[in-house]
């Protein structure tokens, strides 16, 4: 599925807020509990907590 991008800006405190429609596609809602973390130049991964941990411990990386 091909997902048109969302451009977002990062305001003066470091927040980035996400359209409601992006975090719906993702399966994300208020309360949901993610991972943020740096993946590169310029790239920074959200993934559900839970799907963190089972990654970790099935493969040893996230």
């Amino acid at each position: 599925m091909i997902r048109e991008p969302a451009e977002l800006q990062i305001d003066d405190d470091g927040r980035v807020s996400l359209p409601l429609g992006l975090l719906a596609e993702a399966g994300l809602d208020a309360g949901s509990r993610i991972l943020a973390f740096s993946d590169g130049e310029g790239r920074i991964v959200l993934q559900r907590e839970i799907d963190a941990f089972k990654a970790l411990l099935q493969d040893g990386t996230l």
